[in-house]
């Protein structure tokens, strides 16, 4: 064959290869490569998570109640306590000297007690005395009064008998007043012994506020005080001073702030998981015991209630996530203050029909209908939406997904509206306009973003490349 002959059919060849190369780039140059999904049956958690601290569920200052120096400190930081233990005290020569004081009044008016009572007695018998010789008296003045009225004795022999009686009615008269006297003055020593002991009681309270002791069994996370500083008691809006801080760890919380936009999905009672930054590994259960009703302004930690600026700012709301009983070892590793994460579970969908969460879109579905309607046609067929004044009319934007169906052996996309239920981590529950075993589109970003109805589509599911950056270039 002559090289004339061999660049002819060389040409040829070339142009039959165009041609079938502009054919096939001609075919698809409407296709839209997606990546695809399946509409499946799974069983969907879905959980809201909050970062926080750890937190007694009780804790307490044990603040100074009495004014002083600090003469003992008996814990620090670290140290477990039971109910009743003391844990420090504060200087007590004037309390104690005031009760000693006084401890010495009560007896003294025990003993003037003793007198006024020996005294009482005194004046009952000399009543009684005084009775006997009335009664004496009286049969002496009798006597004398018959004889003087039958002219037997002298005047003056009756008026004396006479004078003996009064002056011994007048003596009874003057004792039983005296017996009254005395147990009045009884009563009073009483009243003042009564009132001693009651400033007995004050003093020994003042006596007693020297000594702090625990006020329930927990463990001293904070002593800010050293022995031989003076501590003061507070007063109206003053604070007064702080000796330590005590924790009951056998109730132990999270407490968590939570994003506003899932607060609503948190109920009392939801379980949790709970870890912390300090254990990694470690996972501890629990349940949700508090939920707050007030927003707080997360770049202050301030209620809105309480906060005088206008700004507009992401807000949370505290969440407290008790946790369940710890083993021994375990409860000893947490302390107040650690970092901590808790993952709460608001809603549990058994086997429920999911699609991933980037599958939905928002589209208007009276617009997408019609769009799948004329596929294939001249857009010159399709025309805006217009009122009767002929303005255009606002989209009625749904959720929903675009479902793959095969027409005329080609693939096209089709707009779906939906109704979703509960959201999981990537997948969300469908509860109606698609089923299970439906093959949906579930990206690119990009692809879902501008797709339409009855565009015609090609499975694409390869892993999209990682874009690097060349250090050497920067």
């Amino acid at each position: 064959m002559s090289t004339k002959k061999i660049i002819v059919v060389v040409v040829i060849v070339l142009a039959l290869a165009g041609i079938v190369a502009g054919t096939i780039l001609h075919g698809q140059a409407g296709i839209v490569k997606v990546a695809t999904g399946k509409v499946v049956r799974e069983d969907l958690v879905a959980t809201v998570s909050g970062t926080g601290q750890i937190k007694p569920k009780t804790y307490v200052n044990v603040g100074a109640t009495s004014f002083g120096r600090i003469t003992h400190l008996y814990v620090k930081e670290g140290d477990h306590v039971h109910k009743g233990d003391v844990v420090a005290r504060v200087e007590s020569v004037q309390p104690e000297a005031t009760v000693d004081a006084q401890q010495a009044a009560i007896a003294s008016s025990k003993t003037d007690i003793a007198s006024y009572v020996a005294a009482e007695n005194t004046a009952q018998a000399n009543i009684a005395e005084a009775k006997a010789d009335l009664e004496q008296k009286k049969f002496d003045f009798d006597r004398a009064q018959a004889l003087y009225n039958a002219q037997l004795i002298a005047k003056q022999d009756f008026d004396a008998k006479k004078a003996a009686y009064d002056v011994s009615a007048a003596t009874l008269d003057q004792r039983v007043a005296a017996l009254a006297q005395a147990k009045a003055q009884t009563e009073s020593q009483r009243a003042h012994l009564d009132q001693a002991v009651a400033s007995q009681r004050a003093n020994f309270d003042a006596l007693d506020k020297t000594i702090s002791r625990a006020p329930f069994d927990g463990l001293v996370t904070n002593v800010p005080v050293r022995e031989g500083e003076t501590v003061v008691v507070g007063i109206q809006n003053s604070e007064g001073s702080t000796l330590m801080t005590l924790a009951d760890m056998s109730v132990i919380t999270a407490e968590v702030k939570v994003d506003e936009t899932d607060i609503v999905n948190v109920q009392l009672g939801q379980v949790a998981e709970v870890t912390v930054d300090a254990l990694p590994g470690k996972t501890f259960k629990g349940h949700v015991t508090e939920v707050g009703d007030q927003a707080l302004l997360r770049s202050t930690g301030i209620a809105t209630s309480q906060s005088t600026s206008g700004t507009e700012e992401a807000k949370d709301f505290k969440v407290v996530v008790t946790l369940d009983q710890l083993p021994g070892e375990d409860l000893a590793e947490l302390r107040p203050g650690l970092s901590t994460t808790a993952k709460i579970t608001t809603a549990v969908r058994p086997n429920a029909v999911t699609i991933p969460i980037q599958a939905l879109v928002q589209r208007d579905p009276a617009a997408e209908k019609d769009l799948a309607d004329h596929a294939g046609k001249p857009s010159s067929t399709l025309s805006a939406a217009t009122d009767p004044s002929g303005a255009p009319v606002k989209p009625n934007l749904a959720q929903g997904v675009y479902l793959l169906s095969t027409s005329h052996g080609k693939l096209r996309a089709t707009f779906v509206p939906v109704t979703t239920g509960v959201t999981g981590a990537t997948e969300i529950e469908v509860l109606s306009g698609v089923k299970e075993g439906d093959e949906i589109v579930t990206g690119r970003y990009q692809v879902l973003r501008a797709l339409k109805s009855g565009t015609l589509v090609k499975r694409d599911n390869s892993t999209p490349p990682t874009t690097t950056t060349d250090d050497s270039n920067s």
